[in-house]
C-alpha cells in the first residue's frame, strides 16, 4: 500500500486539507478520502463497528478515512453498500489514486463500446400518422411506455421504430429491438425467457450476471440493468400481456414501445395508441412518395385519378400493400395506373377476406413481377427458421451461389418483399413470410421443400462449427458430420469475429435446433450444440447448455451411435458438472465411459478422462485426478491433439501444486508456457502461468507476481469474469505467502467482489479456503472463521469432499489454541473425508 505523511488540519467545509489548502486543490487520494468519511457519518457507526460490519480491519479502515492509505476498491464498495449508495460514481476518483493492483488493460470489455443501435431503418417515405406520432411520445413522456395496437400491414411497427429513431437522441445508452413473434406463422411466440436473454445480451451484460433460470430473476436483472441506462426498446409484435410485462423497465428513465395486433388490456400501466388505416390524403401522399411521383396534373398519378383512386381502395390504405403497390410503379416507368389497377385486381381472389383481398391484391401482383428464380427463392424465404438472416444462409437455402443470392436479395428487396433492417441482413414482414409459406405449400414438392429446409439445418451446423473452430473450447473437436457442408461459409478472422457471428445468430441457431428436433434431424440435434459450448462459456452460463444437450442425448440414444451417445454424456456431464449439479455429473460421465468403450475413440476418451479429472478433485480425491490428467494428456497425444494435451498438462500441474508439489507443478507449468501457440489469451498458459505464480512465489517472487498479472490482463482482455476472479485469489494466495497481507487481501477481495456479480454461487467454494487463510494470517481470525463456515455449507451441496476437508483443517488451525477439543473434532472430521472413498 502507498503511505505519505499528511497535514490533518481541516479547512472550514470540514474537509481535510493541505498546508496550502488555500492555494492548491486536493488531490485524488485527499478527495477520496473525504468522500469516504461522508459515508463514515451517514452510517452513524464508529470505526470498530464500522469495520466490523464491512468485513475491513479498524486500523486499516482508518487509514483509508484519513487518507494515508489507498483502499482496494471492495473496501469501498462495502463502504457504500453498507449506506445503500451506488460505489460507482466513486471508481474514476478512485482509478486516480494509487492501486496497488495493474488497472484493467484496453480491452473490448473494459472500453465502454459503442452503444447497441439494432433498430430497423427508419423508412424514408414516413407520411402521416401525426396525431398518433404524438400520442405516443406524450404515453413516453408520462408513462415511460406505450402499446400500438392495431390490424396486420396497418404500420405499427413502422410508427414505432419510426419514433424510436426520433427519441434515441434522449436514449444514448442503446436503442434495441425485438420481434417476439407473437404472431408469425409457423412459429411460436418468443417466450419472455428467451427475450430477456437477447436483451440482456444486447446490453452485453457478462454472462456470469444473468441468472441461470427463473423469468422473475431475468426480469429484475433486466429493469436492474436498464436503471442505470438510458435506453430506447422496441417489442415488437407482441402476443399479449403476458409475454410483454417481464419485458418493460422498472425504475430509472428508460422506455419501451410495443406493438401488438390486440389490444393489451392487461397492461393497465401502459397507455393504448391504437392505429388505424392511412386517411384518403395520407394513403395518396404515400404512394406518390414511394413510387417516386413528383405531382403535380402532369404525372402519371394526377394524370389518371379514377386509377389512383382505386390503387387506394385496393391497397385498402394498408401502408404494406401501398409500398408493394408503389414498388412496381416506381420500377415500371413504362406503366400507366390503369396497368397497375388491372394487375392488382387480378391478384384480388375471390372468396376472400376483406383484408386478404386488399392485402393480396398488391402482394400478387408484386410476386407476379418476379421471374421464376426470384419467385422461387421468395416462396423458399418463407421455410426459414429463425428472425433474420443473411447472404449464406439464402445461399445454402436454394442451393446458389452466394454472389447469385445476394443480387437476388437485392432484388426482392426493391420490390419490398424483403427488408433490410441492418446492413446485409434481411428479413420478412409477418404477412409477407405468411404468405410465403403458404406459396411454397401450393407450388413446390413437399420432397423440395424438405431439401431445402435440410440444406438450411446443414449450413447452421457447419457454420457454427467454423466458428466454434476459432474460439476453441478445449482442443479442437470432431469436425461436423450432419449432412452436406455448404458451398460457402463466413470466414472468421479471428475468435471476436466468431464471437460476434454467434451473438448475432444465436436465436436463429436456437430455431434451427428446435426445427431438427421437429423434423427428426437427430444428428443435427447431436451437433449443433457442441459447437455451440465455447459460446455458452463466454455469454450465456450454463442453464441453457444443459437444456440443449438433454434435448441431444435424447437424439443420440434415437440413433444408437456408440460414438454419439459417448459424446452426447460427456457433453451433459460437463453441463451439469458447471451447474454444481456434481452426482449428476458423475452419472453422465459413467453412462460415457461405457460408450467410449464401446467406440475406441481415443479423442472422445482424452476428453472423458480430462473432465473425470475436475470432477475427481472437486469430490475430495487426491492422487485419482492426477492420474486422469496424466491419461488425458497420453491419449490426446495419441489423438495427434497438442491443444488437447497442452489442457491435461496444464491441469496436471495445477493439481500437484494442490497436493504441495511445487518444483514439479512449476516444472509441469514451464513446459506447457513452452508450447507454441498464438492465442495471447490461450486457456492452457492461462493456467500454467496462474500454477506457476502460486508454486514460485517464496523463493521468486518478483517472477510470480509477473506470470500472475498476465495472468490476469489475459483474463482481463478476454472478459470471462470466472477467470478473472481466479487470478486474483490466486494472486492474493501468491502475495500472502511473500508476506504482503494487505495487498493479498486486497486480491481476494476484488476477487469476490467480481464472485458478488456471478449468479453461479458454486464458484465461489474453489476460492473460499485461500481467502480463509489470507485473512487468518493477516491477523482477522473471524473473518477467517466465517469463510470456512461458508465453505462447510457450500461443499456438501455441491458434494466438494476437497473444499469441506479443508474448511475443516482451517477450523482446527483457528482453534487450536482457544479450544483444542474442537480442533481435534475438526481435524478428525477433515481426516474422513480425504479417507478413500470405497
Amino acid at each position: 500500500m502507498n503511505e505519505r505523511p499528511t497535514d490533518t488540519r481541516t479547512d472550514a467545509r470540514g474537509g481535510r486539507g493541505t498546508a496550502a489548502a488555500g492555494e492548491a486543490r486536493a488531490t485524488p487520494q485527499d478527495e477520496l478520502a473525504a468522500r469516504l468519511r461522508l459515508l463514515h457519518e451517514l452510517s452513524g457507526l464508529g470505526v470498530r463497528a464500522l469495520a466490523r460490519d464491512t468485513g475491513l480491519s479498524s486500523s486499516s479502515l482508518s487509514r483509508y478515512l484519513n487518507g494515508r492509505t489507498v483502499p482496494p476498491w471492495p473496501a469501498v464498495v462495502a463502504l457504500c453498500r453498507l449506506v445503500k449508495r451506488d460505489p460507482r460514481p466513486l471508481r474514476p476518483l478512485w482509478e486516480r489514486t494509487s492501486n496497488p493492483l495493474p488497472a484493467p488493460p484496453k480491452s473490448s470489455r473494459q472500453i465502454r463500446p459503442l452503444p447497441r443501435n439494432d433498430l430497423p431503418r427508419d423508412v424514408p417515405d414516413f407520411t402521416g400518422r401525426e396525431e398518433r406520432l404524438a400520442a405516443v411520445f406524450a404515453a413516453v413522456e408520462s408513462h415511460r411506455a406505450v402499446s400500438v395496437d392495431g390490424m396486420a400491414g396497418v404500420g405499427k411497427t413502422c410508427l414505432a421504430v419510426h419514433a424510436a429513431h426520433r427519441l434515441a437522441a434522449d436514449f444514448p445508452d442503446a436503442q434495441l429491438y425485438v420481434d417476439l413473434h407473437g404472431f408469425t406463422e409457423g412459429r411460436p411466440p418468443l417466450d419472455p425467457d428467451s427475450a430477456l436473454r437477447m436483451l440482456l445480451a444486447a446490453l452485453d451484460v457478462p454472462s456470469e450476471k444473468v441468472p441461470r433460470e427463473g423469468v422473475e430473476q431475468l426480469a429484475a436483472c433486466w429493469r436492474s440493468e436498464l436503471a442505470r441506462r438510458r435506453v430506447v426498446v422496441v417489442l415488437d409484435n407482441a402476443a399479449d400481456a403476458e409475454q410483454v410485462r417481464p419485458l418493460l423497465p422498472g425504475a430509472g428513465p428508460s422506455v419501451a414501445l410495443v406493438t401488438s395486433r390486440n389490444r393489451l388490456l392487461g397492461l393497465d400501466e401502459v397507455p393504448p395508441v391504437s392505429l388505424d388505416v392511412l386517411s384518403p390524403r395520407e394513403s395518396a401522399e404515400l404512394l406518390a412518395r414511394a413510387s417516386g411521383d413528383p405531382g403535380g396534373p402532369d404525372s402519371r398519378l394526377g394524370r389518371d385519378p379514377e386509377s389512383a383512386a382505386e390503387v387506394l381502395r385496393l391497397c385498402g390504405r394498408l401502408p404494406l400493400a401501398l409500398r408493394l403497390a408503389a414498388a412496381r410503379l416506381r420500377h415500371r416507368p413504362g406503366w400507366t395506373v390503369g396497368i397497375l389497377v388491372e394487375r392488382m385486381s387480378e391478384g384480388a381472389s375471390e372468396g376472400a377476406s376483406e383484408f386478404d383481398a386488399e392485402f393480396g391484391a398488391a402482394f400478387a401482383m408484386s410476386v407476379r413481377q418476379l421471374d421464376r428464380a426470384r419467385a422461387r427463392l421468395f416462396r423458399l424465404l418463407g421455410l426459414l427458421p429463425g428472425e433474420s438472416f443473411d447472404a449464406y444462409v439464402v445461399a445454402a437455402l436454394a442451393d446458389l451461389p452466394l454472389r447469385e443470392a445476394r443480387a437476388m436479395l437485392e432484388d426482392l428487396l426493391d420490390a419490398h418483399l424483403v427488408q433490410e433492417p441492418t446492413a446485409g441482413r434481411y428479413r420478412l414482414h409477418d404477412l409477407v413470410h405468411q404468405h410465403a409459406r403458404r406459396a411454397a405449400a401450393e407450388q413446390d414438392a413437399a420432397a423440395e421443400r424438405e431439401r431445402a429446409l435440410h440444406r438450411v439445418l446443414d449450413y447452421y451446423v457447419h457454420a457454427t462449427a467454423a466458428a466454434d473452430a476459432a474460439m476453441p473450447f478445449l482442443a479442437p473437436g470432431r469436425p461436423a458430420s450432419a449432412g452436406r457442408p455448404p458451398a460457402e461459409l463466413p470466414r472468421f478472422a479471428d475468435k471476436n469475429a466468431a464471437f460476434g457471428w454467434l451473438v448475432t445468430e444465436y436465436g436463429n441457431l436456437l430455431a434451427a435446433f428446435e426445427t431438427a428436433a421437429a423434423v427428426g434431424a437427430d444428428v443435427h440435434v447431436c451437433e449443433l450444440p457442441r459447437f455451440l459450448r465455447a459460446y455458452f462459456a463466454r455469454r450465456c452460463g450454463t442453464s441453457h447448455l444443459n437444456y440443449l444437450f438433454e434435448r441431444s442425448l435424447a437424439a443420440a440414444e434415437r440413433l444408437g451411435d456408440p460414438l454419439q451417445l459417448a459424446e452426447a454424456h460427456s457433453d451433459l456431464g460437463f453441463a451439469r458438472y458447471n451447474a454444481g449439479r456434481m452426482a449428476e455429473a458423475e452419472a453422465a460421465y459413467e453412462a460415457a465411459g461405457v460408450q467410449v468403450a464401446r467406440t475406441g475413440d481415443t479423442r472422445a476418451e482424452a476428453e472423458l478422462a480430462l473432465r473425470r479429472g475436475y470432477l475427481s478433485w472437486d469430490a475430495g480425491h487426491v492422487e485419482e485426478p492426477l492420474g486422469l490428467f496424466r491419461l488425458a494428456g497420453e491419449l490426446y497425444g495419441k489423438a495427434g491433439s497438442p491443444t488437447g494435451a497442452a489442457h491435461a498438462a496444464a491441469s496436471e500441474a495445477w493439481a500437484m501444486l494442490q497436493l504441495g508439489h511445487r518444483e514439479e507443478a512449476a516444472r509441469r507449468a514451464r513446459e506447457v508456457l513452452g508450447v507454441p501457440h498464438t492465442d495471447p489469451t490461450w486457456p492452457p498458459a492461462l493456467t500454467a502461468r496462474i500454477t506457476l505464480g502460486v508454486a514460485v512465489a517464496r523463493e521468486a517472487p518478483d517472477e510470480a507476481a509477473e506470470h500472475l498479472r498476465r495472468a490476469l490482463a489475459g483474463a482481463r482482455d478476454d472478459g470471462h469474469l470466472h477467470n478473472q476472479a481466479w487470478c486474483l485469489n490466486c494472486l492474493g494466495v501468491a502475495l500472502r505467502q511473500m508476506g504482503r497481507y494487505e495487498e493479498a487481501l486486497a486480491a481476494h477481495r476484488e476477487a469476490f467482489a467480481l464472485l458478488d456479480e456471478v449468479f453461479e454461487e458454486h464458484w465461489k467454494i474453489h476460492f473460499l479456503d485461500g481467502y480463509a487463510e489470507t485473512c487468518r494470517l493477516a491477523g482477522l481470525p473471524e473473518e477467517s472463521l466465517r469463510l470456512h463456515r461458508q465453505a462447510l455449507e457450500l461443499a456438501p451441496k455441491l458434494g466438494n469432499r476437497q473444499a469441506e476437508a479443508l474448511a475443516h483443517e482451517g477450523i482446527a488451525a483457528l482453534l487450536a489454541e482457544t479450544d483444542p477439543v474442537g480442533a481435534a473434532e475438526h481435524r478428525a472430521r477433515a481426516a474422513e473425508l480425504r479417507a478413500p472413498v470405497l
